[in-house]
């Protein structure tokens, strides 16, 4: 059957905008997208665009599908029966899908159930968004996030550990350059994995075709990650020129999960979040912001990332990370762009997905109102009045 998507402004995710545009789908894929009068089969199904928009699926590129988002989720999930992660996890990803985010990539499970997940989504079994994964982060002994992740010292270990997550079947491997705000006893600025363990991995990694990606806040540790040949860097927190220049050069990608340390910082102890981790999250607050801002400004390309799933982080409300650009300076449409074609290319699909293009997989949603207006339409779940997945529908009539 072919759907048809009438008369009505459309979001490209390219940074263009239709006004009045027909998107016609056949099967999983986009087949026509064209403004003025368009030929409809009969037998289509008719979707009016009036009052709406039609966007590309978001794509979040940093989840933790395996955590709560509850005040110590690290705490929580190691408390918890494997069963109850999974099933909990089901769950999350259903809430994603929903809120309109089409794709995540998944950055750091617990034991394998974020591959098992993955699986479910892709056999039909459970909703959920279609899934890269990283299996476990690896870390140095004691390292940020150790707790749910493969230690691993020196070259040899780490690259022993990065082919233990391929042979799992991970997707990305995702290494820890630096400490963090949700591990005790470590200092978010400080080097971990170092250069040349970095580059071990990095390199086994890309033998076997994967990408990979790093936690690094500190500017030694992002340079260390940068130098060995990273594919992005996650958070991004202490970026200094030269970091942001190899950045530019090599069109290395930031996805600062603005959202992670915001919930923190607005809901604090007082929430219940452990006060080592509002402590570091105030500490680095200011240096976050400037980085954020001094890597747009140079032209870094930006990718809407979360970290759903630490403290109040919550799955199904993954596009606040939208408006916490547009906060930091981004305008509505390159805000949009993140989420949407800059976000594809971070997971290596942007052949498939990230822009309404005909011949792309049919990763659709439609919103009340005008987000470009008013980006807080995309927080509101009633206003995502419908949501395709590969052609499918998932949300909506």
């Amino acid at each position: 059957m072919i759907t048809a998507f009438v008369d009505g402004p459309v979001i490209k995710g390219d940074g263009q905008i239709l006004e009045h545009a027909t998107v016609l789908v056949e099967g999983e894929r986009i087949v026509k997208i064209a403004e003025g009068n368009v030929a409809i089969p009969k037998d289509a199904r008719r979707i009016p665009l009036d009052g709406r928009t039609l966007l590309p699926g978001f794509i979040d590129s940093h989840v933790h599908l395996c955590m709560d988002a509850s005040p110590d989720p690290i705490t929580t999930v190691l408390a918890e029966p494997l069963t109850m992660t999974a099933i909990k996890a089901a769950q999350f990803a259903k809430q994603t899908l929903m809120a309109g985010v089409t794709s995540v990539r998944d950055m750091g499970g617990r034991n394998g159930v974020d591959l098992v997940l993955r699986q479910a989504v892709q056999s039909g079994l459970i909703p959920g968004p279609r899934m890269l994964v990283s299996g476990q982060l690896i870390c140095m002994t004691g390292g940020h996030g150790w707790q749910i992740g493969r230690e691993a010292n020196g070259p040899d270990e780490v690259r022993k550990a990065a082919r233990e997550q391929i042979k799992a079947g991970a997707d990305i491997v995702k290494f820890m350059a630096t400490g963090g705000v949700m591990t005790p006893a470590v200092e978010p600025g400080s080097e971990q994995l170092t250069e040349e363990e970095l580059h071990a991995g990095i390199q086994e990694a890309h033998k076997a075709g994967k990408k990979t990606a790093t936690h690094a806040m500190g500017t030694k540790g992002i340079l260390n990650a940068l130098r060995a040949g990273i594919d992005s860097i996650e958070h991004g927190v202490y970026l200094d020129e030269e970091a942001v220049s190899l950045m530019v050069k090599h069109d290395i990608p930031l996805i600062p999960t603005i959202s992670a340390l915001y919930n923190i910082d607005s809901k604090g102890v007082e929430a219940g979040i452990p006060a080592f981790a509002v402590e570091k999250t105030l500490q680095v607050k200011p240096f976050h912001l400037k980085s954020v801002r001094m890597a747009h400004e140079a032209g870094v390309r930006v990718a809407m990332g979360t970290d759903a799933g630490t403290p109040f982080n919550l799955h199904g409300e993954n596009l606040i990370e939208v408006r916490l650009l547009v906060e930091r300076g981004f305008s509505p449409m390159e805000a949009i762009e993140s989420g949407t074609r800059i976000a594809s290319q971070v997971l290596g699909l942007d052949k498939e997905l990230g822009t309404i293009e005909e011949g792309k997989l049919a990763d659709l949603i439609v919103v009340d109102g005008n987000p470009l207006e008013d980006v807080g339409l995309l927080l509101n779940g009633e206003a995502i009045r419908l949501v395709m997945q590969g052609g499918k529908l998932v949300k909506g009539e």
